[in-house]
């Protein structure tokens, strides 16, 4: 049999398992296996607003490719082009440098990207939470804006300093203002000259409930828990500008701040608008066995595709979470192997498991298997999850040993550096590609590839 050429598109959750498991199911003789992807690492998004607090390292959730995965073929870079006719992706490495990739089996699961609205000043002075580096430079400017306060004797602008405002009510926004809440509390016996009573986070979204996913009781008691520590929260309410000091809401509100954080939402990879398949709602319509119709060749699976949730059924699709994306890998990696060796495709089928959401220290929010629970119990279910869900042992060792040491030791307010020629705003570290269009990709893919 002829050795089949394999292109793995992203090293998401979806991505990275799907590789591991060809690595297990095919030998060298049977496919080589190619795996795009700008960065070296798999990172585990769920953890971010715990780096971005500094209860454990960024070195702990990036889990690095190169050691994981013994005989893959990892190009540095993004893909900007499929061209599904000629079975040629392209890619932009991370120097610039544009190459083809000729595959016969194709998996593509680019994940997302920020979703942003053309909110004036939004781009400029907003912050994202999608990857390690927004999480390092949040923490950096949080540390540095109490500096600055309590070094000030501008009382406008200590105040303005001392308000932090999270745009999303979903699980990113509610965890990183839990966790990032808890820094800035804990930072008033270090700062001396703060005043308590200006030190203010403030969360707002369009939607009438907080986490809506979880159910009326869990939601109700994430607000109730993040009301007792002092954090605003603003239902059915948006942003309409933003300024250096300054983030004026949809209800005519002004409020002081230097500290705005975008969690309202994600789209899928623009990757997938090159392809000229058919797509729900910017996402890769494929079936529940993760082949796109008529193309039994390319799968889709993750935050980029629109999989059919066979278990709530009516038409549902999968949510985009790593608990779906982990799932739709094994059954991803199971067909690809059956195309290769000519045997039936497998479907995609999964109960949900539950939600679990972190709000710092004791206190979480969980539903395992439809039992809803809140405080201790609750984040031992949630940081019991997390572990199970890191695929390696040293990243789990790495993890449990981070959260009992800030557990005893407590935070030391560090501030790194990583803001020295950046603001940290959207515009600095979302990472955004030119992607070519339908005619650019057919261009380029007739052309000689590495």
């Amino acid at each position: 049999m002829e050795q089949s050429r394999v292109v793995v598109v992203g090293a998401g959750f979806a991505g990275f398992e799907c590789v591991r498991r060809l690595e297990k199911s095919l030998s060298p003789h049977d496919a080589d296996i190619t795996l795009v992807s700008p960065g070296g690492y798999m990172l585990y998004l769920p953890l971010l607003p715990h780096v971005a607090a500094g209860v454990i390292s960024s070195r702990s959730i990036a889990v690095p490719l190169y050691r994981m995965l013994k005989r893959t073929h990892i190009v540095p870079g993004g893909a900007i082009g499929v061209d599904l006719d000629a079975k040629v992706c392209v890619v932009r490495k991370i120097t610039g440098e544009v190459v083809n990739l000729p595959y016969d089996q194709i998996v593509i699961c680019p994940g997302s990207v920020t979703r942003t609205f053309d909110i004036p000043g939004l781009d400029k002075y907003g912050r994202g939470m999608k990857n390690l580096a927004e999480a390092v430079a949040l923490r950096d400017h949080v540390i540095a804006q109490l500096e600055l306060a309590n070094s000030s004797t501008d009382e406008s602008e200590r105040r303005a300093r001392c308000q932090f405002v999270v745009v999303g009510g979903g699980y990113a926004g509610v965890e990183t203002a839990a966790c990032l809440e808890m820094v800035t509390s804990s930072a008033l016996d270090h700062f001396p000259r703060l005043d308590p009573s200006q030190l203010r986070w403030t969360v707002v979204d369009l939607a009438p409930r907080l986490m809506p996913e979880l159910g009326e009781n869990l939601g109700r008691a994430a607000l109730e828990i993040l009301a007792k520590r002092g954090v605003d929260v603003r239902l059915e309410t948006s942003v309409n500008e933003v300024t250096e000091d300054t983030v004026t809401l949809t209800t005519g509100q002004v409020l002081p701040c230097r500290t705005l954080v975008w969690t309202a939402g994600v789209a899928p990879s623009p990757l997938i608008a090159t392809l000229g398949a058919e797509t729900v709602r910017g996402r890769l319509a494929v079936g529940a066995d993760l082949a796109v119709p008529g193309r039994p060749d390319v799968f889709g699976m993750g935050d980029a595709a629109a999989v059919p949730d066979l278990d709530k059924g009516d038409g549902a699709v999968c949510p985009p979470t790593a608990q779906y994306a982990m799932r739709q890998a094994r059954i991803a990696a199971h067909n690809v192997v059956a195309a290769i060796k000519g045997k039936p495709y497998s479907r995609f089928r999964h109960k949900d498991l539950g939600l679990v959401v972190d709000l710092g220290g004791t206190e979480a929010v969980a539903r395992p298997l439809g039992r809803e629970l809140r405080g201790l119990p609750a984040q031992a279910i949630t940081r019991g999850y997390h572990l199970m869900a890191l695929p390696s042992l040293r990243a789990r060792a790495r993890v449990g040993a981070g959260w009992a040491m800030h557990a005893v030791a407590g935070d030391d307010f560090i501030r790194l550096g990583f803001l020295a020629g950046r603001t940290g705003a959207l515009s600095d570290y979302e990472h955004r590609t030119a992607y070519l269009s339908r005619d650019e990709v057919a261009a380029q893919a007739r052309r000689d590839g590495d």
